[in-house]
C-alpha cells in the first residue's frame, strides 16, 4: 500500500508529496458519500435533491483525492455506497421505491440498505450506469495509492429490500422464509406471526417528507406478518425511537438467544484467518450466513479493500469467523473493522471473529472527549489505554465519525482547535490505526443543521438528509479542492491534521512499543514511542488558556531499554519543528524541561548525542571526573575533522541543573553552533572537564603560586587541601585526556587548532595550560581571571616576583593568541588593578591588543 508524505521546510511551507510506503500505521478517512462533493448551499430542511444538491462518485476527482492522500491517509471509507433506501424516485431505472413513512429523511440512512449487489443511484451523474461510476472511482483511489473501504450491515436491512442487480444465482433477504413461524434457523428474518406490521406513532414535530404530499405517504405499510425491527424490537409496532425503518436479520440466534449453529472452541483464539476457514469448511452454517458471505466477496472482486461492520455486536462472533476468513481467503490484506461498544466482548470478536480493528470508543474517545472540554484530568488517559494494552494495535482511535457529535460543535468544544492536544495522543498513541470524518481536518461545527432528521440538531452532520456541508464546501472552493475560501486559522488546522497524520503512517515507531510518563500536571500528558533506535516522546498541554513548563523526568528502566549513556541528545520536533528541546541523561536518570504554548503539543525525535559524556574519566595525576564532549549539529552526518576547545569546569558550560553554585549555565554550545553556522568561528568542538573538590589545588598555576610572597602563599594555601597539583592537572589532560578525544574523534590534533578557556581559577590553568604546553595549546580564553589567588591589592612591589613570571613565562607572541576579561562587580570589581599589571606585561612581550591579544572591560558585569 501507497500513501503520500509531506515534506517541509524550515518555513513551514509545503514542497512536495511523495508517495511512500507506510513505515507507520493506517489512517482512514471516514467520507459521507453523498455530502463530499455537494457544492450546492440551500440547506432547506427537508429538500429536494433537486434543491439541495447531492454529491456524485464523480466529485472526487484526482484532484480531490491527491489532496485526501496528502493528509497521509492509506484507507477511504466511503459511508454510504451501497444502495439504501430513499425518498428520490429511481422507478425509470427500474427501482421501486420506498414508502418515505420508513426512511429516514430524504436522503435516507446509509445502514438501511435495500440493494446490497448495487450503488446508491443519488451518487452517480448516470443512475443507470451506478455501478460502473462507483467502480471507476475504486480505480481512482487506488492510483492515488489508497484503499477502498465500504460499509456491510450484517445486523439488518432496510424495510423494503429489492435487489434489482443481484446475479441470476442469488436470492434477496427473505424470498424463501417460513414466516409462519416466528424464527427458523434458515429464515432471514425474524416474525412477528399472526400480526400487520404498524407505522410507529410519530411525534408532533414529525410528519415524513416534512409534510409534503406523496402517494405513499398514506399512513400504511403494507408488511404481513410483521418483522423484528432492526434494533431487536419483537413487535408489530415499533417506537419512533426503535430502528423501524430496518429489520433484523436471523443469524441463527433463536429468540430466546441460544444458538443454532456450531460454536467455536476457546482454542479458536490463536488460529489464523485459514484456520478459522478451515473450521467452517463442510459445515451447515445459517442461510444468512452464506448471503452476506456472496456479497462481500462480490465487492472483493470489484476491488473494494476492506469493510466497516455496523453494530457488529449485535451479530454472533462465530458469524463473523465464518465471514472474515471468507474474505481474508480471498484477500489477505483485507481491512475489517467494526463498531463494538461493550468492552467485555472486544476480545471476543477480534480473536474469535477475525476482526482486524474495533472502535476505541468507549475507552479512549470518552476519555479524550471530558479532558478536551477541561472536565477531566490528563490523568484518566493512560489508565484507559492500558486497560486494551494487549489488544491495543487493534482498537481504531477517532474524535470524530457520523456517528459523534462534532468537535467545533458548541455541545462538544465549541472550538476544533482544543482538540488538538487530544489528537495527538489519539494518534500516536498505539499501534492502531487512527480515522478522521470528512470536515473535520478544517473544523466544520455542524451548527448549519437543522436538517430533517438531524437529532438532536447542530452537533453532527446530518446523516438522512440531502444537505451542504458549508466549512468543508469552503475548503471544495467549487471543485478546485485547494482550499481557497478558508480562513487562516481553517488553513492552519488543516495543517496540523496534515503534518500529524502523516507522522502517524510514516514514522516507524508507531508500530513499536509505548509507555506512559508522569507529568505531574493534570493539563499535561506525554508518553514515549520507539521500535528499536527509532524513539519518540510526545508531550500535550491540554490547557487552551495557560502555558505550562515542566521538568519531565524520564523513567530510568526506559533510558535502559533505549540505551542512552549519560549525555545530552537532541530531540528534534517532528510536528513544526520550532520547539526543540534536549534530553538530559545523568547516573541512568534523564529529564527534559520544556514549556508548552496552550494546546500546543510536541513530538521529539531522539537525535543524536551532542553532548557525550566520559563518566569518572579515571587518570593517574588526579582523581577522576566527569567529561562532556560537545559536538555541533552536524558532526554525525559529516566527516568534517574539527578543532578542539578544552574548557574547564565543565559542568557549567552546557546545562543549569548541572552548574555548581549559579544554576546557570555559559550557553557554550548555543553560542557557539550560532557563530559556526554564521561562518564567523571554525568548526569546533568543545571537551568540557568538571572540576572535582580539588579544584583550587588543581587549578592554581604552580609557577604563580612559587612566586608570589611567602605570606600570601601561607593564605592561599587556606583553601587548599594541599600545594598546586596543577602541573599533574594539565599532564592529565595533555597526556591522557588529549589523546583520547583525538583517537576517539574527529579532531584536528596540532597546536594551531587546540586551545583552552575557562572562568576564574579556570582562567588562569587555562594561561598556565598555554604556559606549561606552548607546543600543544595556540591560546587561552582567560574570563573573569581570578588574579588575587596570586597578587594583591595593597601591596604592588611584592606583585613584581609575579609579573616577572609572568614576563618570563608566557610565550612570545606570533603563535599564540590569548584573551582577558572582568566586570566591575561582585567579586570581579576587585580585579581591575591586577588586569592593568598583567597588560603591561603583555605589552612588554609584544603583544598587540586586538589581534594576538584582547583585554575587555565590561561595565556592570559580575563575576
Amino acid at each position: 500500500t501507497l500513501t503520500a508524505r509531506v515534506d517541509w521546510d524550515h518555513s513551514n511551507t509545503k514542497l512536495e508529496i511523495n508517495p511512500v510506503e507506510p513505515q507507520g500505521k493506517p489512517v482512514v478517512y471516514q467520507v459521507f458519500t453523498r455530502l463530499f462533493g455537494n457544492k450546492t448551499t440551500t440547506n432547506k430542511p427537508w429538500g429536494t435533491i433537486e434543491e439541495n444538491g447531492v454529491g456524485k462518485f464523480a466529485d472526487f476527482s484526482d484532484a480531490a483525492l491527491e489532496r485526501i492522500a496528502e493528509l497521509g491517509v492509506t484507507h477511504i471509507w466511503y459511508t454510504g455506497v451501497p444502495h439504501h433506501a430513499i425518498t428520490t424516485d429511481y422507478t425509470v431505472y427500474g427501482i421501486g421505491n420506498d414508502d418515505p413513512e420508513v426512511v429516514k429523511g430524504r436522503a435516507g440512512s446509509p445502514y438501511s440498505v435495500k440493494d446490497y449487489y448495487n450503488v446508491n443511484p443519488d451518487l452517480a451523474v448516470d443512475p443507470a450506469r451506478r455501478l460502473e461510476e462507483f467502480e471507476e472511482l475504486i480505480e481512482r483511489t487506488h492510483s492515488q495509492g489508497m484503499q477502498v473501504v465500504i460499509d456491510i450491515i450484517p445486523n439488518h436491512v432496510a424495510r423494503y429490500y429489492e435487489s434489482v442487480s443481484a446475479p441470476e444465482d442469488i436470492e434477496d433477504f427473505g424470498a424463501h422464509d417460513d414466516t409462519s413461524v416466528e424464527w427458523a434457523r434458515d429464515n432471514n428474518f425474524y416474525y412477528v406471526v399472526g400480526e400487520d406490521f404498524q407505522l410507529p406513532k410519530f411525534p408532533d414535530h414529525y410528519r415524513p417528507l416534512g409534510g409534503a404530499e406523496h402517494p405513499l405517504v398514506d399512513g400504511e405499510f403494507d408488511e404481513s406478518p410483521a418483522r423484528w425491527t432492526g434494533n431487536g424490537a419483537a413487535v408489530a409496532q415499533p417506537a419512533f425511537q426503535d430502528w423501524y425503518e430496518a429489520v433484523k436479520i436471523n443469524h441463527g440466534v433463536r429468540p430466546d438467544g441460544s444458538y443454532a449453529f456450531d460454536r467455536l472452541p476457546e482454542e479458536a483464539r490463536t488460529w489464523s484467518h485459514d484456520e478459522h476457514s478451515a473450521f467452517w469448511e463442510g459445515k451447515d452454517v445459517p442461510d444468512s450466513w452464506t448471503k452476506y458471505r456472496d456479497i462481500v466477496l462480490y465487492w472483493t472482486a470489484k476491488g473494494v479493500d476492506g469493510f466497516r461492520y455496523d453494530m457488529a455486536e449485535m451479530v454472533p462472533v462465530e458469524f463473523w469467523s465464518y465471514l472474515n476468513s471468507s474474505i481474508k481467503a480471498a484477500n489477505p490484506d483485507a481491512f475489517l473493522f467494526a463498531e463494538v461498544y461493550n468492552p467485555a466482548l472486544y476480545r471476543d470478536y477480534l480473536q474469535l471473529g477475525g476482526m482486524d480493528y474495533l472502535y476505541d470508543k468507549v475507552g479512549l474517545y470518552d476519555a479524550l472527549k471530558p479532558v478536551i472540554r477541561g472536565e477531566a484530568s490528563t490523568g484518566t488517559i493512560a489508565p484507559v489505554h492500558a486497560e486494551v494494552l494487549d489488544i491495543e494495535e487493534h482498537m481504531l482511535h477517532f474524535l470524530e465519525n457520523h456517528d459523534e457529535e462534532r468537535i467545533a460543535s458548541a455541545n462538544f468544544a465549541g472550538d476544533p482547535a482544543r482538540a488538538k492536544p487530544a489528537m495527538v495522543v489519539s494518534a500516536l498513541i498505539g499501534r492502531s490505526p487512527t480515522m478522521i470524518y470528512f470536515g473535520q481536518e478544517v473544523g466544520e461545527p455542524g451548527d448549519l443543521n437543522d436538517a430533517a432528521f438531524n437529532l438532536p440538531p447542530k452537533i453532527r452532520t446530518t446523516q438522512y438528509d440531502y444537505w451542504g456541508v458549508e466549512t468543508h464546501q469552503r475548503w471544495m472552493n467549487g471543485g478546485k479542492f485547494d482550499g481557497g475560501q478558508l480562513t487562516a486559522s481553517e488553513k492552519d488546522l488543516r495543517d496540523f491534521y496534515m503534518r500529524l497524520l502523516n507522522l502517524s503512517a510514516t514514522h516507524k515507531a508507531m508500530q513499536g512499543e509505548y509507555t506512559d510518563v508522569a507529568t505531574g500536571n493534570e493539563r499535561l500528558f506525554a508518553f514515549a514511542r520507539w521500535h528499536g533506535d527509532e524513539q519518540l516522546i510526545v508531550v500535550s498541554n491540554f490547557d487552551h488558556e495557560s502555558s505550562h513548563e515542566t521538568k519531565l523526568e524520564i523513567p530510568a528502566d526506559l533510558i535502559f531499554e533505549w540505551q542512552l549513556a549519560d549525555g545530552r541528545y537532541a530531540l528534534d520536533e517532528q510536528l513544526y519543528g520550532e520547539n526543540n528541546a534536549r534530553l538530559v541523561v545523568d547516573g541512568g536518570s534523564a529529564y527534559v524541561l520544556l514549556e508548552l504554548d496552550p494546546l500546543e503539543s510536541v513530538v521529539f525525535e531522539i537525535g543524536a548525542a551532542d553532548i557525550e559524556r566520559h563518566t569518572d574519566f579515571a587518570s593517574q595525576f588526579v582523581g577522576p571526573r566527569h567529561v562532556d564532549v560537545w559536538l555541533p549539529k552536524d558532526y554525525e552526518e559529516s566527516d568534517k575533522t574539527y578543532r578542539v576547545l578544552y574548557f574547564h569546569d565543565g559542568q557549567n558550560l552546557f546545562n543549569p541543573e548541572w552548574v555548581y553554585y549559579t544554576q546557570t549555565d555559559w550557553g557554550i554550545d548555543e553560542t557557539l553552533q550560532r557563530l559556526i553556522d554564521e561562518g564567523e568561528v571554525d568548526d569546533t568542538i568543545v571537551v568540557g572537564i568538571w572540576s572535582t573538590p580539588e579544584r583550587v589545588a588543581e587549578y592554581m598555576p604552580w609557577g604563580l603560586y612559587q612566586a608570589t610572597s611567602d605570606e600570601y602563599r601561607t593564605a592561599i594555601n587556606k583553601y587548599m587541601s594541599s600545594e598546586p597539583t596543577s602541573r599533574e592537572y594539565l599532564r592529565f589532560v595533555v597526556e591522557e585526556l588529549k589523546p583520547f578525544v583525538d583517537n576517539n574523534y574527529r579532531t584536528k590534533p596540532g597546536r594551531d587548532d587546540t586551545s583552552m578557556m575557562g572562568s576564574s581559577m579556570g582562567a588562569l590553568i587555562s594561561l598556565y595550560g598555554v604556559i606549561e604546553y606552548p607546543d600543544v595549546f595556540a591560546g587561552a580564553a582567560c574570563v573573569s581571571t581570578h588574579w588575587p589567588s596570586s597578587m594583591m591589592v595593597d601591596n604592588p612591589a611584592g606583585n613584581e616576583p609575579v609579573l616577572d613570571y609572568l614576563r618570563s613565562a608566557i610565550p612570545a607572541p606570533g603563535k599564540h593568541r590569548i584573551y582577558f576579561d572582568f566586570g566591575t562587580e561582585e567579586l570581579d570589581s576587585e580585579y581591575e588593578p591586577h588586569q592593568k599589571a598583567v597588560d603591561d606585561v603583555m605589552l612588554e612581550l609584544g603583544y598587540e591588543q586586538g589581534s594576538t591579544w584582547q583585554t575587555h572591560k565590561i561595565e556592570g558585569a559580575g563575576h
